[in-house]
């Protein structure tokens, strides 16, 4: 990579550059502008323009004081500039020339540049940006900035924007050149041990981003990838999510990522992810929701036939309560609209399934509570309606028993629709109480009062009701309609009460992911330790450039940078590392 671009221009009897400008040397015909990262020009430039205009030697120790303003620069996240020209008579090639390739044309005009001068700029960050940063790191999402930005402009933009912390030390950003000293790139696990503590890299190369995303892969982590140019598309195609810009972003690199990024902000991907979260746990709800009304209505209608007590309700009741009282509400629980708190919770592991352990147990066990006061609702409905009977034959054998079993399946039917409206705002949280933001779900007001009115018809509508479904809304009278209350209150207070073993449990999944991550990281770490330890034993020297990696006994691996004394600065790295499960490789065009 040139970290440079050049333009050459045909200046053929012009005495100076543009009219008022740069003097030219006499018999000057062509000159060759060259602009891009300072370093890599200045070591080629051998004459400098002064303020008057007049060219001299440019000396080692002024190369050295331009370098340091080009520091005060960058540490103020400026990006910096050089612009160089190359006067020359003629060019030691014909332009014209097509069997000339382009890097041989390059190489002479390159030659014997004289500095003209800098050009700072700045790209402040989009609004939203530093929050979005904060609030990924709260979702256990690492950031991470790859980008051909100097070092001290990348860091100074890392630390605007929260990627990087006040308390950072040096060993949190680097040069991409610690990849790869000598030109060649380190060992797997040598690159491991720097990528495991660096949040900033500068003066990468699109191989270098390969290597980068390539890392996090072998530690576990999940990566997404940000990009716009033609050379992120390797890496957009390596990462397990690539995500292009949709404005900035060239086809090539659209075509190589799975996700387009339509307005080029770093927000818009954070809010993806909490929208992503939310979506999930809706389909969670929904399923354990699900599973506990139908758990309850199966395990109603078992112990009445064990029990030897008349069915409680009829099939074309059930096929009702199931299509046009169940469905809407569940529904309804998928469109949660979530909560902050989502973005707390640790990302799930990606062999996961929906329902776990504890969200089963969560369905039996309200199923259960569902089954139970239903039941209870149904013996008092048959002893009240059918002569204080309760067993099939005994009802049977009774006068108009058709009428008076309807009746206490009236009840009962009403009674386990409202149990499971209920059910249903107790299904918006594992481990909220239903009255935390009761009217926070919108299409679940709907949803309830649809489920209302399909009862009301189911019940009270001539014909439909009586003939077709057996209900008798009427007939049951104001006692039959102030019992089905019964199971509803009873619903609420025995599965909130099983939401404090449930709190419990989420409490204890989150604990478990945590303790998941830390034994990874530990296993990780040591065999980057063995590595190391068999390398320096070994005789191998491990450096880049002036970086030395180690490994920090009870610590997270740490890289420190040497100082001129041969010492070597103290790690900055803290346990906060060992909880990130998802890290996130993105790009300052982003900011």
């Amino acid at each position: 990579s040139r970290k440079m671009m050049l333009t050459a221009m045909d200046v053929s009897g012009r005495d100076e550059l543009y009219p008022g400008g740069l003097k030219l040397p006499s018999g000057t015909n062509f000159v060759a502008v060259c602009k891009g990262a300072p370093n890599y020009i200045i070591e080629t430039c051998e004459t400098i323009i002064d303020e008057s205009g007049n060219t001299k030697k440019l000396e080692a120790s002024e190369k050295a004081e331009i370098m340091k303003t080009i520091d005060d620069y960058s540490s103020q996240a400026l990006r910096v500039l050089a612009i160089a020209i190359h006067p020359v008579e003629s060019f030691p090639f014909d332009p014209a020339d097509e069997d000339v390739n382009m890097e041989t044309k390059f190489q002479h005009c390159r030659k014997e540049l004289t500095l003209v001068g800098l050009v700072a700029s700045i790209d402040p960050e989009r609004d939203g940006v530093k929050e979005s940063v904060m609030t990924a790191n709260g979702a256990s999402i690492r950031v991470v900035m790859i980008t051909g930005d100097y070092l001290k402009t990348a860091v100074a933009i890392a630390k605007n924007i929260n990627i990087l912390g006040k308390s950072d030390g040096e060993e949190a950003a680097c040069d991409c050149a610690s990849l790869r000293p000598g030109g060649e790139y380190l060992a797997e696990p040598e690159i491991d041990a720097l990528t495991q503590q660096t949040r900033c890299f500068a003066r990468a190369k699109p191989e270098d981003k390969m290597m980068i995303v390539d890392s996090f892969q072998r530690q576990g982590f999940v990566c997404a990838m940000t990009g716009d140019g033609v050379n992120d598309a390797p890496a957009l195609n390596k990462a397990d999510i690539g995500v292009a810009m949709g404005i900035q972003g060239t086809e090539v690199a659209k075509g190589a990522s799975k996700m387009i990024l339509t307005d080029d902000n770093f927000c818009s991907i954070v809010h993806a992810v909490e929208r992503g979260r939310v979506i999930y746990a809706g389909i969670q709800k929904f399923v354990a929701f699900i599973m506990s009304v139908h758990i309850a209505e199966v395990l109603q209608i078992f112990v009445c036939v064990v029990a030897n007590i008349p069915v409680m309700r009829t099939p074309l009741q059930i096929l009702f309560l199931i299509l046009v009282t169940d469905l809407p509400p569940s529904i309804a629980l998928g469109m949660e609209p979530g909560d902050k708190s989502v973005l707390k919770a640790r990302p799930r592991p990606k062999s996961e399934p929906i329902m776990l352990g504890w969200m089963w147990m969560s369905s039996i066990v309200n199923g259960a509570i569902l089954t139970l006061v239903i039941i209870i609702v149904y013996l008092i409905c048959l002893v009240h309606f059918c002569d204080g009977k309760i067993f099939q034959d005994d009802i049977l054998a009774l006068d108009g028993f058709e009428e008076k079993l309807a009746n206490a399946r009236t009840v009962a039917f009403i009674s386990l629709v409202l149990s499971e409206n209920i059910r249903a705002y107790i299904s918006r949280s594992f481990d909220k109480h239903c009255w935390v933001n009761f009217l926070g779900n919108k299409d679940m007001q709907k949803a309830i009062l649809a489920a209302q009115f399909a009862l009301l018809v189911a019940t009270l509508l001539p014909f439909f009701s009586d003939k077709i479904l057996g209900l008798r809304g009427i007939g049951i009278g104001i006692w039959g309609w102030a019992v089905s209350v019964v199971g509803p209150v009873g619903t609420l207070i025995l599965c909130e009460l099983y939401k404090i073993v449930t709190q419990y449990q989420v409490h204890q999944y989150q604990e478990m992911l945590a303790r998941e991550a830390e034994l990874k990281d530990e296993e990780f770490k040591e065999e980057t330790r063995k590595y190391l330890a068999g390398k320096k034993a070994s005789g191998d020297g491990i450096k880049a450039h002036d970086v030395q990696i180690t490994i920090h006994e009870g610590k997270q691996n740490g890289i420190s940078k040497s100082d001129s004394h041969g010492g070597r600065a103290k790690s900055g790295r803290t346990s906060w590392t060992k909880s990130l499960c998802c890290p996130f490789v993105g790009s300052t065009r982003m900011a």
